[in-house]
């Protein structure tokens, strides 16, 4: 009986896996990529999923956003319908520091091409995480018209 006891708990402890400041990265990082992923293909629904819902924080234009359905909402309703008025988004020139083993600050660079608008900001993130899952809580964006022939920026 106490060998199967020892076994059981060396199986429990072997089999744990510890989350280190660079798999925590590269989770938040694929977070990202998933939700660029999803706002490109016109799965709006996939793009929030990255949000913690209902209680995310929103802030842009200067202005507090609805809540996650609110902000849903706001995304189906003013960039949904076509690819064309979808656009393209892209993020880039993204930085994650963790703040500690479940916060983390990320800022990083969007473009988002809608025909010959061509929109680029900043997005400051904090993540927490979430029964392993890093989810974003407050999300602040800027951003500003440029000219249609600027060159894209490099990938990530």
């Amino acid at each position: 009986m106490k060998l199967l006891l020892a076994l059981l708990a060396f199986l429990a402890v072997g089999s744990t896996v510890h989350a280190t400041p660079t798999s925590d990265r590269a989770a938040i990082l694929r977070t990202i990529s998933r939700m660029e992923s999803a706002w490109n293909r016109g799965d709006f629904k996939g793009y929030m999923a990255g949000f913690k819902n209902p209680d995310v924080v929103f802030v842009s234009g200067g202005k507090f956003q609805q809540s996650w359905q609110g902000t849903l909402d706001h995304y189906i309703r003013d960039y949904g319908g076509s690819a064309e008025r979808r656009g393209t988004l892209h993020f880039y020139n993204i930085k994650v520091d963790l703040l500690s083993p479940d916060a983390a600050m990320l800022v990083g660079q969007y473009r988002l091409v809608r025909g010959k608008r061509v929109t680029e900001g900043v997005n400051t993130r904090l993540f927490k995480k979430f029964h392993g899952r890093w989810l974003i809580t407050m999300n602040h964006v800027s951003a500003y018209d440029v000219e249609p022939s600027s060159s894209a920026p490099e990938a990530r």
